[in-house]
């Protein structure tokens, strides 16, 4: 007779059923363009960003376990909306992904790209909500100067406590010993955070990532061990 992995206790790791479970539970909540037609949120908003090719909305659906949750469009540089996915049991919303507009890509006029490399920042800077942030990138490319620059913005957060991922999608096209020296290599540019390999097509990496979510939306309260 099977038993439902119980809740882990918040700030723990969580079993991977659990937390790829809780990462199912995803569903759109808003889109916005700009940053005050985003809604105040009460609960951790973990921000997904990257350049335009970096797979940010294939590993949102990854770890959903949704084929179309986030929209993955054909034209990389096209989705210039901040999308907010709600995550938690039917009534009760835990914690919230946000997709930002992925950065870099050249079919995009100069105009838009400052506009939003603006926007991006503005949110990186001031969303008060903002607990955790997921920096996609291919491990191929490395971490870009565009990357370098969204670094630099956000170490000032990451240095009073907000969480940070450094996820290198794509990991399948690696080999073992190249996604080593792809770690090693991002590890020291990292500014702190942690660095994971990821691969949609092989779920290298999908339930470690989704528990790491899963914790940092579900940090222990003051007090508790």
């Amino acid at each position: 007779m099977s038993t439902t992995p119980q809740a882990p206790a918040p700030g723990a790791l969580p079993d991977a059923k659990v937390a790829m479970g809780w990462m199912h539970t995803a569903r759109f909540l808003t889109t916005a363009a700009q940053l005050h037609q985003l809604p105040a949120i009460e609960v951790p908003e973990i921000a997904f960003v990257g350049r335009s090719n970096a797979g940010k909305s294939t590993c949102i659906n990854t770890l959903a376990q949704q084929r179309q949750l986030a929209f993955a469009s054909k034209k990389p540089g096209r989705t210039q909306h901040i999308n907010l996915f709600a995550l938690g049991k039917q009534g009760v919303m835990d914690a919230v992904l946000a997709d930002l507009p992925g950065y870099g890509y050249a079919a995009v006029s100069r105009s838009d790209k400052q506009r939003w490399q603006q926007v991006m920042a503005n949110y990186l800077v001031s969303r008060k909500s903002l607990s955790g942030i997921v920096l996609l990138c291919d491990p191929r490319l490395g971490l870009t100067e565009l990357d370098e620059a969204l670094l630099e913005v956000v170490r000032p957060r990451v240095e009073q406590g907000l969480k940070f991922l450094v996820l290198l999608t794509k990991a399948d096209k690696l080999t073992r010993s190249e996604q080593a020296k792809a770690l090693s290599i991002t590890r020291l540019n990292a500014g702190g955070g942690e660095v994971r390999m990821f691969s949609a097509l092989k779920k290298q990496g999908v339930d470690e990532v989704a528990q790491l979510l899963w914790q940092w939306a579900h940090p222990a309260v003051d007090g508790e061990s």
